[in-house]
């Protein structure tokens, strides 16, 4: 198609589709993009690149089988369940089914030790974290008005809470200095420069635990904020969807833990929580929002009927979460396994002295490379990011994606492949600084940069771009472009190392 019959082809288009608010015009997409071209095999392609941009926890997926061999009425589509298919298979409202509805509060319980409860009938579907943060700004906010997000955060938040619905993200400014965390002043300030702007702020967003940085938010500082949006009348969400991923100390806080003891408006609270990190299913879409405001809670469930989540799935995960031997099993064997993925990959890395922010939650870790940045800039960030993807081989997320103020800090997940793919990473990464230091130590000597730059991209052959160039295809080519980002434009693909 022509440039000229593109342009006219889009101008039939509404202004949302041809828009770009779906935020995946980023590095974070990009790497995707490598993947997906050239994805990693132990066998059938050893030196493909490893997808570490995706935080999945796919570590107790035996527990979940295992429970679904011996629990085959929980499944519609087995010869014990089958009865129930045409109960499940007709038409359901909006509402859910309420031992679905009862099963996911009480997870949710579970999931953060059994110090609160919850109210079924304040659960409301959506299909997944997308759909149920979409569906709450949809409730909370008109089209260009604000939600100030605390930096760094998810890069697909630009396409969840604003492409479809207007709404604006306003960044929370945080730095290394205190580990990133949240303070009033850094509040107080984003929230006067919106004012200033003349933009309508209706609310914060909080992830906790942290997306990137794995880490729980502390008491003081959950006090802090609900003292905030109090003050000003705003409203809080939480985006809660680590919560059962918390694998060390310091004990995870939830919001509705917080407010069952503070003087504060509930109306102004709701939590967004899902099951696609905690257990590890995001292919079943399992989005949930929980609203302490009656209005929300009314209004939300109406608009879920454009992603509820199927009858089939909450037929057999309103089985599978009331069994409280399996959650408590799940839960713990879960924890302890990623606390111990999470310790095998920090101390490989630590032996070529990388280091990251220290960390209790999550499926990643933030690193720190700032001292493997040729120039301490986010365009230093960049040039460094393109030889870890196209040449290293691993497709990692760099802090600039998650509007992280600082150059030089990577997110890296790590409980999305086996054990021997996490020894292939770590002995990548480890020969990268190595021979980065021996081209360093180079440098020293003969005092040539260029010696310097040309050492530091390793010699990955199959990985190089060179590769798909004598094979007539460029490494990101838009004609063979990832579903998860079909965007052309962005800098992995201008650049080629």
């Amino acid at each position: 198609m022509g440039s000229s019959s593109a342009t006219e082809n889009r101008q039939l288009l509404s202004k949302i589709a041809t828009s770009e608010g779906h935020g995946e015009n980023s590095p974070y997409f990009d790497g995707w993009k490598a993947y997906d071209l050239n994805p990693f095999h132990p066998t059938k392609n050893p030196e493909g690149v490893i997808q570490m941009g995706l935080a999945e926890n796919q570590l107790s997926f035996d527990l979940i089988e295992d429970w679904i061999k011996k629990n085959p009425r929980a499944s519609i589509c087995t010869p014990e369940g089958v009865e129930e298919f045409k109960n499940v298979a007709i038409f359901q409202d909006y509402h859910g089914f309420p031992e679905f509805r009862k099963a996911v509060a009480t997870f949710m319980s579970k999931a953060r030790g059994g110090r609160v409860t919850f109210d079924p009938n304040r659960v409301v579907m959506s299909g997944g974290a997308t759909g149920a943060n979409e569906l709450v700004m949809f409730c909370l906010a008109d089209p260009g008005d604000a939600f100030l997000i605390p930096s760094p955060y998810y890069p697909a938040f630009y396409r969840d809470l604003g492409w479809r619905t207007g709404v604006q993200i306003v960044p929370v400014d945080c730095d290394s200095s205190n580990n990133f965390k949240i303070t009033k002043e850094a509040l107080e300030a984003a929230y006067e420069k919106a004012q200033k702007n003349n933009i309508n702020v209706k609310g914060v967003i909080i992830t906790n635990p942290s997306n990137p940085l794995g880490t729980t938010l502390d008491r003081d500082t959950l006090e802090s904020l609900v003292e905030f949006i109090n003050q000003k009348n705003i409203h809080l969400v939480c985006d809660e969807i680590y919560a059962a991923t918390v694998f060390s100390s310091p004990t995870y806080t939830c919001i509705s833990e917080v407010i069952q003891n503070m003087n504060c408006n509930p109306n102004l609270i709701h939590i967004v929580y899902s099951l696609s990190k905690d257990m590890g299913l995001p292919g079943l879409r399992v989005g949930i929002v929980y609203s302490y405001n009656d209005d929300v809670v009314n209004i939300g469930r109406k608009m879920s009927s454009f992603g509820l989540v199927s009858s089939q799935t909450q037929h057999m995960l309103g089985s599978m979460l009331l069994d409280e031997e399996f959650v408590a099993r799940f839960l713990e064997t879960s924890s302890k396994r990623l606390a111990k993925r999470h310790g095998v990959f920090t101390k490989g890395l630590e032996e070529v002295g990388i280091n990251c922010l220290k960390s209790n939650a999550g499926l990643f870790c933030w690193m720190d490379l700032r001292r493997l940045l040729e120039d301490q800039t986010f365009d230093g960030e960049m040039v460094l990011w393109r030889v870890i993807v196209n040449e290293v081989g691993l497709n990692v997320s760099p802090g600039s994606s998650f509007k992280c103020v600082e150059p030089g800090w990577f997110r890296v997940c790590f409980a999305n492949m086996d054990d021997e793919t996490v020894q292939v990473a770590l002995k990548r990464i480890r020969t990268f600084v190595r021979q980065g230091k021996k081209a360093q130590d180079q440098v020293v000597q003969v005092k040539s940069p260029k010696r310097w730059k040309s050492n530091l991209r390793l010699s990955f052959s199959s990985l190089s771009t060179r590769r798909f160039d004598q094979e007539g295809v460029n490494v990101l080519s838009p004609h063979m472009m990832s579903p998860h980002s079909p965007m052309p434009h962005s800098p992995l693909v201008r650049a080629k190392t």
